[in-house]
């Protein structure tokens, strides 16, 4: 009998799973999300090669570059403006693959289309959450399922032979795992995001991330237009410390005196306007980016606690399991975070092809991804490869006239090749083709 599987969770993650589950042989699983619908929110990714070479394994490549950027270049820049490093990526450093930045409804709504395609209409359920689940006898999940809205609202229970918890960095499905684990940790950073449309003179032809120690920008194109626009993702970082003590409509429970570090209760995705942060970063410009510039031509703003969550020491419990945010949420750094939750859909759907008990199937899986983003989290606690931004700062707080004589390019060299080989997407281990490959004959 075919397995059913709950994908929980209708973001990048749960849908790739459905997608990477489907070419692996199995067809009954059904997504559920919490959100009325699978609607256009968010801003901005890069998808690394590594992932971008199991989107195309997919057969999504060319829908997804139909709207997308190629990433040709990264660039660090120090906050007087010095440049810190230039480093190719995709193509121009040696990839198979691309690296692309993409907006985050595009990405979605060709996963979405595509799951609605291939695995039919019915195969994504809107306004469903998880409420609660219990293990049985035999391993399956009991899950507790909470319709909001419709002729079928209410609450029900459902019994799939697999639970995939794909429902972000606030997982219901983790929670109910780990009922003590709380709240995510806040570092007292907050995040402001926002996508903005200019001239394609004026939007650069690379991915910069500048600044210093506490304040950070990262600008780069996503989208060009055929009326020539292009619109253009970017997402700043500053203490809260800094400006005014904790973000607006929330509380904050500090972990010791004088610390933010702590847990973040509130608002999440709250809209502010341009004009509450913009006089932090007058003066701006990279590379012929003017940032102000760039802010100004915002529709609008949004601001975030940069929060992450504790590596677990276990993510498998029986017949359920936790993906992308929901198993290895970490900061935003270094372009992880979507990339990793294609990766991990890919890894589950691989074991489970491989596997034909289901618990030993989620424990292969496990063992494969997990000490890994283990691993990759806590190197975005050292701030990943933007820690050249830190030793430029300390080193030479002023300025600089060369960088050589701050960061000696070997230094720099291995900060970069570090990080890729962590994440998995340097030029070595992508080329190597996709370690997830499934036979046609697989259940």
């Amino acid at each position: 009998m075919t397995p059913h599987i709950l994908v929980a969770g209708g973001g990048i993650a749960g849908l790739t799973a459905a997608l990477a589950l489907h070419a692996a042989g199995f067809g009954h699983v059904t997504v559920v999300e919490a959100a009325p619908g699978i609607r256009p929110v968010g801003a901005g990714l890069n998808i690394m090669p590594n992932a971008v070479r199991e989107l195309d394994a997919l057969g999504l490549l060319d829908e997804l570059e139909a709207n997308a950027v190629r990433t040709r270049e990264l660039r660090y820049y120090h906050r007087s403006g010095g440049l810190i490093s230039c480093e190719p990526r995709g193509l121009g450093a040696g990839h198979h693959w691309p690296q692309l930045s993409v907006h985050r409804a595009h990405l979605q709504r060709v996963l979405a289309d595509a799951v609605r395609r291939r695995l039919g209409p019915s195969a994504i359920v809107t306004g469903v959450r998880v409420t609660g689940l219990e293990q049985l006898p035999d391993g399956r999940p009991r899950v507790r399922l909470e319709h909001r809205e419709g002729a079928r609202a209410g609450r029900a229970s459902l019994e799939p032979d697999v639970l995939i918890g794909a429902d972000g960095i606030r997982s219901a499905v983790r929670a109910a795992l780990n009922p003590r684990e709380g709240e995510p940790p806040w570092n007292g950073m907050l995040v402001w995001r926002g996508v903005s449309r200019l001239d394609a003179r004026r939007a650069g032809r690379f991915m910069l991330i500048a600044g210093d120690d506490r304040c950070r920008a990262v600008v780069y194109p996503m989208a060009e237009r055929p009326s020539g626009e292009v619109l253009v993702n970017w997402a700043l970082a500053m203490p809260a410390d800094s400006i005014a003590g904790t973000p607006r409509g929330g509380t904050l429970r500090s972990t010791s005196p004088g610390s933010f570090r702590g847990s973040f209760r509130g608002d999440w995705n709250r809209a502010v306007p341009v004009s509450d942060f913009l006089h932090h970063y007058e003066g701006w410009e990279f590379g012929g980016v003017n940032l102000p510039e760039v802010l100004r031509a915002a529709d609008t703003a949004h601001e975030y606690p940069m929060v992450d969550r504790e590596p677990l020491l276990r993510w498998s419990h029986g017949r359920t399991t936790l993906i992308g945010d929901a198993a290895h949420a970490m900061y935003p750094i270094g372009s992880n975070g979507a990339t990793q939750s294609v990766i991990d859909a890919r890894a589950l759907a691989h074991a489970m092809a491989h596997h034909p008990d289901p618990a030993r199937a989620l424990a292969a899986y496990e063992a494969g991804r997990r000490p890994a983003m283990t691993e990759l989290q806590r190197a975005n606690r050292r701030q990943g490869p933007e820690v050249v931004i830190n030793l430029a700062h300390r080193r030479a707080p002023g300025g600089f006239d060369r960088i050589d004589d701050v960061i000696p390019p070997h230094e720099r060299r291995e900060i970069a090749a570090r990080y890729a080989a962590t994440g998995a997407f340097d030029p070595e281990t992508v080329n190597a083709g996709s370690p997830y490959e499934v036979p046609v004959s697989a259940p």
